[in-house]
């Protein structure tokens, strides 16, 4: 080995192997988890019982407010009428029940 092979830096060989295999292997992870993320979430089918509700109506109170609901959401107790909602119960009592198709 001669003093210049000695003292001096000798040029570094690079690759391009490496940085071109870890830019592949992203691309086919990332791919590989969409394509098992679509088919995973594909397969997964939530059913819920249909519920009837009836006929549209439209109720008019005696305060002339109108209430848009539906035959089997009203509820008769006690001589009274009530809407019975999700969340929430409305007195009805005196309004006129008119089967109408709303929008």
């Amino acid at each position: 080995m001669t003093r210049f092979e000695l003292y001096h830096d000798k040029p570094k060989q690079s690759t391009r192997k490496g940085p071109i295999f870890f830019i592949l292997a992203c691309i086919i992870l990332t791919v590989g988890f969409f394509v098992f993320r679509y088919f995973y979430f594909s397969t997964i089918h939530i059913e819920s019982p249909s519920e009837d509700y009836g006929k549209k109506v439209v109720i008019h109170l005696p305060n002339g407010q109108k209430v848009y609901t539906y035959e089997n959401l009203i509820v008769e107790k006690n001589g009274k009428k009530y809407y019975k909602g999700e969340r929430n119960t409305i007195d009805l009592t005196g309004g006129k029940v008119v089967y109408k198709n709303w929008k």
